[in-house]
């Protein structure tokens, strides 16, 4: 019988190390690759066509909520856990509508990624407690629509230039980490700008940390 396989994503060695430490211990399932961002898990995601992602939110040049998106879309259906440090209600909707369907704090994960792991590798979504709260009390109380702002009327290109210009990358650096002109880039600087009725790099990325592109 195949094993499943599973990719760990987070720019953070010593937390890979960590969930792999703990994955391993289970033999009945593989550790087919990791990521260390963003772009380069939703490439090994293609590439490796594992059954489960476990992604961290917050990386550099894709965060996992634009990953989430992307390795979806490409393989929909592998299953995908979030990582964070955060709760916040409006940050798990926008994890859903991403396609997510397992959500945890990082402070869980020590406790709860191997029963995680089990149910979502039987497709059934997976919430930890302090997660499972927030869910209902959106549900209960919805303050907006699910993926209201998650990614609003930006493109998927657009939103990864606001991450990294966010991050305080210069244009330059943008085009090289997308493989695009300079040009290009100033582009969808302009287009985000117009779209999105700011003025300045500062509301850029205000915008970016409300709408969970990068975090605070």
């Amino acid at each position: 019988m195949k094993k499943p396989r599973i990719l760990i994503a987070d720019d953070h060695e010593l937390v890979r190390q960590g969930l792999r430490r703990v994955l391993d211990a289970r033999r009945e399932w593989e550790i087919c690759a990791e990521a260390e961002n963003g772009r380069d898990a939703v490439a090994k995601a293609r590439e490796f066509k594992p059954d489960l992602v476990i992604v961290d939110f917050s990386m550099p040049e894709l965060n996992g909520l634009e990953a989430t998106r992307q390795i979806r879309a490409a393989l929909p259906r592998c299953e995908v856990l979030v990582l964070t440090m955060h709760e916040s209600e409006s940050l798990v909707r926008d994890v859903l509508a991403a396609g997510a369907r397992g959500f945890m704090l990082k402070s869980d994960a020590g406790r709860s990624l191997v029963q995680a792991v089990e149910t979502l590798l039987q497709h059934k979504p997976f919430f930890t407690a302090k997660v499972s709260e927030l869910v209902l009390e959106g549900y209960l109380n919805p303050a907006a629509p699910v993926g209201a702002e998650a990614g609003g009327p930006l493109s998927p290109r657009e939103r990864q230039v606001v991450q990294l210009v966010a991050e305080g990358k210069s244009s330059k650096e943008v085009a090289d980490a997308l493989g695009i002109s300079l040009k290009t880039v100033e582009t969808h600087r302009a287009n985000v700008l117009r779209k999105l009725k700011l003025r300045s790099v500062t509301e850029l990325v205000r915008y970016a940390v409300r709408n969970n592109i990068i975090e605070a």
